[in-house]
């Protein structure tokens, strides 16, 4: 990064909607600018203030971005701007950024909001050269400015922006809705009541669609795939038969712009008229409206609007005057750079295909992730009759192995209905391989599973045990229930597991089945797996627990809280949740301290203290150290912050693995639990082959496989070959890519630091990325 100085300030704008999660855009990239040596300016309400100038432009302090992560909307205002329209207006806020000598801008917003800023750059040379025929700037002003390069980030609880898998505000928004229906169901289940929620989205249907993931909702009517004709009778029957296998609640989801396949409006009145007209049930209408651009910002939100307002600086700095305005995005886990018209264009696309009736056409250019959001929710919510399904014969077992995380029920509910529609039999193992070798084996049917996706926790019941020591016990239950394949969800005890069951085939043929493990655990651990399901959860919980901790220390003396996270040896936890949560530092196994770094740190965080906050956040991970504990630690900064501040400490203990999983979690569960069992049906067809032998399979590396999200993918990892990237003895993998996240926590609070930046996106076409996306969530 130090190579890439600025040489000219960059500017910051907003337009458009508020957008929970924006705040945390603005502080990284002000706090990036300075720390790369350029002059960042704010604009106040959005393109007005661009077009006004005077006091709407400010510069922008180090101190001006501080208490801002937990705090919703947007700080520095948003506003419509008729008059950046015009051709009158652009120019006026050209004359108004050249006084600053700003030629780099940051915007945030919508598509609209950034083909404004695409217009604003293809006329800037223009506008210059009319503004030096005026007389208002120089020549060589106009020389000095002569490029100016745009970057994007798009803010919008809608996600339907083309080319980015999640925009900045869509978590929160899920949040938001998560939160009114699992507090719908309570009342809905009590009074045998019909709940028809409209969530926003204009004419997108995310917000519909993965709410309906998440809560396991009986309908969901969205703009891009137009119920059939004759869907209400459909819907009414599957409302009917629900309420027959003794389901106490339907819950129907409406997206805000839903349309029949006439390009008619389907509305949340009409649909309650027709579920008392033809059913007679008592029906209830919530429209969630602006409840769901409020609210504090989600773990998720935060760390996606760091990264992406690093990235913007970084993709500012590089820029030519060639290089087209791009946005920064996210592609499964993996940053990218993308023309910004490309994707306005497709976005545009998909409005067109939905005017002219081509549905399919608009669901498949919403991107992959929209596509198979869609095809999961099809699989779950409709149960075939028997005489559809497919008659595999085979027996498919589910267990749940290690600590109990929160997702870890949506993916087993998600697992059994798939299953059941591929045409096995599910069967439920109860305690894990404890469970197992006791017999604690039952069958497991669609109705099972109802209501599962928003409880925490393992229904099934989940231990730490291990199968080499029940090993023969375990064979003999597999064969009297005639187990043909496992699925395998929890932590680093169950990927211990499966290694030891592939390790027996050779004695017991009864392993010689596809097994696949899908991780989930709150402390990350898992080698072969960006993210853990649980893990969001986790982190959800540790952000608002700092947030309050630092809000009772709002109007007291300066003060300092220690905080101790869970994790094992994973660090995980702790350096995400710092970065979410705006810590100063964050203690972690994987990069060893001293006391020298402590007493380091202690006097950085003293000379802030002095000078800017009032509130400074410590995170340790739990066995970070075995000297420099939490006690230690706590002692070391009371005593050196004796004088300027005083210090608290909290060990959030177990509450980090319990409470209700988060909208993340819920849907990575549904999804990577759903494509586990659609890989254990394709295996079974392929080994179960007439004239194919077990033994081939026994033999076969890739018949026992981790599923798990690497970078931009979901990929399946045979077990036996993830033994060299793992570190048994402390239970993490060797490499771990968050690792690349500390060096941008520590820039974000006040560090020098080197910042590497070949990890970082690269200009990419959008066509092309969706090539190389094939496997993507």
């Amino acid at each position: 990064v130090g190579n890439i100085l600025s040489k000219s300030p960059v500017f910051l704008s907003y337009f458009v909607f508020l957008h929970v999660g924006m705040n945390a855009a603005v502080r990284a990239v002000v706090r990036m600018g300075i720390y790369v040596g350029a002059k960042v300016y704010f604009i106040h309400e959005g393109y007005q203030g661009m077009v006004d100038g005077g006091d709407n432009i400010k510069e922008a302090s180090w101190e001006s971005v501080s208490s801002m992560l937990q705090v919703g909307g947007t700080v520095i205002g948003s506003a419509r701007c008729k008059d950046f329209r015009t051709h009158e207006g652009r120019l006026r806020a050209a004359l108004n950024l050249v006084q600053r000598g700003i030629t780099n801008l940051c915007v945030i917003g919508g598509d609209g909001s950034l083909t404004g800023a695409n217009l604003f750059r293809e006329e800037w040379s223009g506008l210059l050269d009319e503004l030096v025929q005026s007389g208002e700037i120089s020549e060589e002003a106009s020389q000095i400015h002569s490029a100016l390069h745009i970057v994007g980030m798009v803010g919008s609880i809608d996600n339907d922006f083309c080319g980015t898998d999640m925009t900045i505000g869509t978590d929160s928004a899920l949040h938001r809705i998560i939160e009114v229906v699992d507090a719908i169901m309570t009342t809905a289940q009590s009074h045998q009541r019909t709940f028809v929620l409209e969530v926003m989205g204009r004419h997108c249907g995310y917000l519909a669609l993965v709410s309906a993931l998440a809560c396991g909702a009986d309908w969901v009517l969205i703009p891009e795939m137009p119920p059939k004709d004759g869907w209400e009778e459909q819907m009414c029957n599957k409302l009917s038969e629900n309420r027959a296998d003794k389901k106490r609640l339907n819950i129907i989801i409406v997206a805000e712009g839903a349309i029949d396949q006439s390009n008619k409006p389907i509305t949340t009145e009409l649909i309650k008229d027709l579920v008392v007209r033809c059913l007679g049930f008592d029906t209830r209408v919530t429209i969630l409206g602006h409840v769901q651009r409020g609210g504090t910002p989600s773990a998720f939100d935060r760390i996606l609007a760091s990264r992406m307002g690093v990235e913007a600086v970084l993709a500012l700095l590089e820029a030519s005057p060639g290089t087209p305005a791009c946005v920064v995005s996210l592609c499964g886990n993996q940053a990218v750079r993308l023309p910004l018209m490309e994707c306005v264009q497709m976005t545009q696309e998909v409005q067109k295909a939905m005017d002219e009736k081509r549905f399919e056409d608009a669901v498949r250019l919403r991107g992959r992730s929209f596509e198979n959001n869609l095809n999961t929710y099809k699989l779950l919510s409709h149960r075939k009759i028997d005489s559809e399904l497919p008659h595999s014969s085979f027996n498919v077992a589910v267990l749940n192995v290690g600590a109990p995380a929160a997702g870890m029920n949506a993916a087993v509910r998600s697992a059994v209905r798939v299953g059941i529609t591929e045409g096995h039999t599910m069967f439920a193992v109860s305690d894990g391989f404890e469970g197992f070798c006791k017999g604690q084996i039952k069958e497991i049917k669609w109705g099972d599973v109802g209501g599962w996706t928003g409880q925490g926790g393992s229904l099934l019941g989940t231990k730490r045990t291990l199968p080499a020591k029940h090993i023969d016990k375990i064979a003999e239950q597999m064969r009297i229930h005639n187990i043909n394949a496992l699925l395998v969800i929890g932590g680093f005890e169950a990927y211990l597991g499966l290694m030891e069951l592939q390790a027996a085939r050779s004695k017991h043929a009864e392993f010689c089945v596809p097994m696949v493990m899908v991780p989930a655990t709150v402390s990350n651990n898992i080698p072969g797996s960006d993210l853990s399901i649980g893990a969001d959860t986790a982190l959800n919980a540790i952000t608002d627990t700092c947030d309050r901790i630092k809000q009772s220390a709002s109007g007291t003396k300066r003060r300092v809280f220690i905080i101790e996270t869970m994790g094992g040896y994973c660090g995980y936890l702790a350096t995400v949740g710092a970065l979410a949560a705006g810590a100063d530092a964050a203690y972690i196994y994987e990069e060893p301290f001293d006391i020298r770094d402590l007493q380091s740190n202690v006097e950085h965080l003293t000379e802030k203290m002095k000078t800017s906050i009032q509130r400074g956040l410590v995170l340790r991970n739990e066995n970070c150290s075995v000297n420099y504990t939490t006690d230690f630690i706590y002692q070391l900064y009371s005593e050196e912050g004796k004088g300027v501040f005083d210090c608290r400490k909290n060990v959030l203990g177990h509450m980090q693995q319990g409470g209700s999983p988060s909208p993340f979690d819920r849907n990575f569960g549904t999804k990577i639990s759903a494509k586990a069992m659609q890989w254990i049906s394709k295996k079974l067809k392929e080994c179960y082959r007439e004239g194919k032998e077990k033994s081939l399979l026994e033999r076969s590396k890739d018949s026992a496989c981790l599923l798990g999200m690497r970078r931009r993918a979901l990929v399946f990892q045979p077990v036996i070959q993830l033994k060299d990237e793992t570190d048994f003895v402390h239970r993490i993998p060797k490499e771990q890519w968050w690792l690349r996240l500390r060096p941008l926590m520590k820039i974000l609070a006040k560090y020098k630091t080197s910042y590497d930046v070949s990890d970082s996106g690269q200009l990419e076409h959008i066509i092309r990325l969706r090539t190389k996306d094939i496997s993507a969530i």
